[in-house]
């Protein structure tokens, strides 16, 4: 399986809901490094997985949307807990909008798959990967 990663980085506001989160319920922000993994088993006819930088325009324009957002005021989020996990689920899925849109080329429609990681520090990263 071929791969290329692309990076940017995100910053968001949110709260939790749960005992679990401790002081974490409380409204507080988060950084985040976004690498976005695309992966193929072919490369495509120009032998490359995507093209870089369409992939990661597309990625910076996914997180662009969240970027500076207080996600508990976003309907999209309504009633979720904005976990490390379930933004990496959503940035993952927008991404496969993109490539099933077309937005990262025609031969990216061969893609596989993606996987996105978002690193909260150097020491804790969470990631989703999902088949296309």
């Amino acid at each position: 399986m071929f791969s290329i990663t692309v990076r940017d980085h995100l910053m968001i506001a949110h709260s939790f809901r749960g005992e679990v989160f401790g002081p974490a319920q409380r409204l507080h922000g988060a950084t985040f490094l976004v690498d976005a993994t695309f992966r193929r088993a072919e490369l495509d006819a120009d032998n490359i997985v995507v093209d870089i930088g369409l992939a990661t325009t597309e990625l910076h324009t996914v997180v662009a949307a969240l970027n500076y957002r207080n996600l508990d005021d976003e309907p999209d989020f309504a009633g979720i807990n904005t976990s490390t996990e379930a933004l990496a689920k959503v940035i993952a899925d927008r991404l496969a909008d993109r490539v099933h849109a077309g937005a990262l080329g025609e031969g990216a429609r061969e893609i596989a798959g993606i996987t996105v990681t978002l690193h909260e520090s150097h020491i804790a990263w969470a990631s989703y990967e999902r088949t296309l």
